[in-house]
């Protein structure tokens, strides 16, 4: 069941999450670019207010705080200036909590060689493209073209194809804004990386309301897992025609990285 964002009701507006929440714990799920920070032309620019630091450090004083997002760990982390908080980077395939270390689901560790070919590969054929970014991750590689001028993208296009077709059993293309990311073509995805994470964490009982606040494509998959055991929040401004036309599988909404703050102090207190 999906719906256009445009129809979802606000967070902060509709008292229906809160009233989901009486006597319950929330454990909250977080993406990073988009959510956490706005997005921005170049990737390395997303690093997190002093106040959106503080709200996140209060929140999870309170209950469980897990980042879920495409970007490497340890680069979330840095750009967080945090390193206590529970981070699935690279759409999931690299799990890490302060008090268990790695809780990484082993499947892809046998594709780590492959990934790191590709992105020498993609470094090689159009790394020396004005504007484009190769960001290599533990288990992904991403090619940024947002600063790529458009007769240029088709070329990025056509390698990141070629790629596909030579590999076409171990590799798999994750969507996203002006990006490219090329991962391990296993069964594995934001909503499975989410649930891997109630399991461990132990948050699966009836008195904790998981909640997943997102932005993207690759989002989607976390507000389907949850749909039937917590709470879907799209992050966007719906009155944006190319936003609000979307359809997500999200319940509910919230406009902006601030009102993202807005909500989760409030969470928090």
């Amino acid at each position: 069941m999906s719906s256009k964002v445009s129809d979802l009701p606000s967070v902060l507006a509709d008292g229906s999450v809160e009233r989901r929440l009486a006597g319950r714990r929330p454990a909250v799920f977080l993406d990073y670019d988009g959510v956490l920070t706005p997005i921005v032309d170049r990737p390395e620019d997303a690093v997190m207010s002093g106040d959106m630091r503080t709200t996140l450090r209060e929140l999870a004083a309170r209950c469980p705080v897990c980042i879920i997002t495409g970007r490497d760990r340890t680069v979330a982390q840095q750009l967080m200036g945090l390193d206590d908080l529970v981070v699935a980077g690279s759409h999931g395939f690299d799990i890490w909590t302060p008090q268990q270390g790695s809780i990484t689901d082993d499947r892809v560790s046998g594709y780590l060689d492959l990934i790191a070919t590709v992105a020498d590969r993609l470094r090689d054929e159009v790394g020396a493209i004005p504007g484009v970014q190769i960001e290599p991750k533990r288990a992904s590689v991403a090619v940024h073209y947002r600063l790529v001028a458009a007769e240029h993208r088709d070329r990025i296009a056509e390698s990141v194809q070629r790629l596909l077709a030579e590999h076409p059993d171990d590799v798999a293309l994750t969507p996203g804004k002006m990006v490219y990311e090329l991962k391990p073509n296993v069964d594995w995805d934001k909503g499975r990386a989410v649930l891997h994470l109630i399991d461990v964490l132990d948050l699966g009982s009836d008195d904790v309301v998981p909640l997943y606040l997102g932005d993207d494509i690759t989002d989607e998959d976390a507000f389907r897992a949850l749909r039937d055991k917590g709470i879907g929040i799209f992050v966007g401004c719906a009155d944006d025609p190319e936003v609000g036309d979307r359809e997500t599988a999200a319940q509910f909404v919230l406009g902006s990285v601030d009102e993202v703050r807005q909500f989760l102090t409030a969470l928090g207190r």
